[in-house]
């Protein structure tokens, strides 16, 4: 298989279980996209900033923290200056492990404004959500219940919108920052659909997955088995530790939306096998 070969194959993985429609959203894009958003991050130097953290119940969800620290640790070891960008309790929990932007503005209008100030002090070549809250039409933002959850919600939408770099989105259900790039097919799910867009947007059935995607593009153009470098349980009991919880049940348990870890064990595994068939191929 040739990447956007590759591309497709990943992309096909990735909405196979289709717990939330992914696969109608994924009719509506053109295929290739992972392809398109890893090459926004080839041989990527300097700051690049991954907004996550998704509330729930007085908490942050598992998913979003995993894929965006698996990305982290995969951009770090190619060389790039990753931070996490992430509203407390989330950003106060992690800082000690990671570098974080910590979002702590709820009001829209003053959040450009601190968007505008962090991009101008970190210069970031890349700037990347996975599971971060998106605006809807209304300035407000939602759970997957159409719950207005805008008073929890540190704004990330501006880092998207004012940055003066490549954007990537990814998200599993429609109302994640990025979702805007496919409005109206979003409008035809029963969710509050967000309409922030981005330069490349990124689906899955989990949105932690979407970051294993791209790693596995990146990976084979290092020609180093990043994959195999993710350990997702461990993230997934690291999170549990500081108090994480399941955004499907609301519960502290090392699940994603639901799903038992064992899901993302096996995607990866998926994404492995297609990597090492193509590189077999190749040689």
């Amino acid at each position: 298989m040739n990447d956007l070969e590759l591309s497709r194959a990943i992309e096909d993985v990735l909405v196979a279980r289709n717990p939330r429609g992914m696969k109608t959203l994924q009719a509506a894009m053109t295929p290739g996209y992972y392809l398109r958003a890893a090459q926004l991050l080839e041989n990527i130097e300097g700051n690049v900033i991954i907004g996550t953290g998704f509330p729930v119940a007085g908490s942050f969800e598992t998913d979003g923290p995993v894929g965006a620290i698996a990305l982290y640790e995969a951009l770090e070891s190619l060389g790039a200056t990753p931070w996490i960008a992430c509203a407390p309790p989330l950003a106060d929990r992690i800082s000690d492990r990671y570098r974080v932007v910590s979002l702590t503005i709820t009001d829209v209008d003053s959040a450009i404004t601190e968007a505008r100030e962090q991009l101008a002090k970190l210069q970031p070549k890349a700037v990347i959500s996975i599971e971060r809250p998106g605006l809807t039409e209304d300035g407000r933002y939602y759970n997957m219940r159409g719950v207005d959850i805008s008073e929890h919600c540190g704004v990330f939408d501006p880092f998207i919108t004012e940055a003066n770099c490549p954007t990537i989105g990814a998200g599993d259900g429609g109302n994640e920052i990025g979702m805007g790039n496919l409005r109206e097919t979003v409008a035809g799910l029963s969710i509050n659909g967000a309409i922030t867009t981005c330069d490349e947007l990124v689906i899955a059935d989990v949105s932690n997955w979407a970051a294993y995607g791209l790693i596995a593009l990146l990976g084979r153009w290092a020609g180093r088995d990043l994959l195999s470098q993710i350990q997702p349980v461990t993230i997934l009991e690291y999170l549990s530790e500081l108090g994480s919880v399941d955004g499907v049940t609301g519960e502290n348990t090392i699940t994603e939306d639901g799903m038992a870890a064992s899901e993302g064990l096996a995607v990866l595994r998926e994404l492995q096998t297609l990597v090492a068939d193509t590189e077999a191929a190749a040689s």
